[in-house]
């Protein structure tokens, strides 16, 4: 469905729709932004809702995976290897850290993926940011 160029991952070799998700630390969601196409990088797509800034405003620490690194100051993501090196003891026990504390969050957003309308969608991607508040309305009623 939809315009190759759009909504087209290429990463993923299928159409679908970037929704950046705000939980607290033990996996509640909070927010679902609106759907962007699928090819929208993550830290682009924070950009875009502007969720770094607003965080940064209030003062909220943002524990972020590594799509995130350089997004700023009030971002914590896990360190990269870098190229032909290893990462030091320190950074790979910083790293195990920054993992189990995901744990939560990851577990609150395999609940959100494992919705039928989000795996089989056969509509429009613009109509998927009604359909994913929707879901954030269930999820507060649980």
């Amino acid at each position: 469905v939809g315009d190759r160029r759009a909504d087209y991952s290429s990463k993923h070799k299928r159409h679908g729709v970037n929704v950046q998700v705000v939980t607290d630390p033990g996996g509640e969601i909070l927010w679902l932004s609106p759907a962007l196409p699928g090819r929208t990088h993550d830290l682009t797509a924070a950009r875009n809702h502007k969720i770094l800034r607003i965080c940064a405003w209030q003062g909220v620490p943002i524990l972020a995976d590594m799509a995130y690194i350089g997004a700023g100051d009030w971002v914590t993501a896990a360190k990269r290897r870098p190229p032909g090196g290893e990462l030091t003891t320190t950074e790979q026990t910083a790293n195990r850290a920054l993992s189990a504390a995901h744990v939560p969050v990851e577990r609150g957003m395999a609940r959100l993926k494992s919705r039928q309308i989000f795996r089989r969608s056969r509509i429009s991607p613009n109509r998927m940011s009604v359909i994913a508040q929707a879901i954030l309305t269930l999820e507060r009623q649980r």
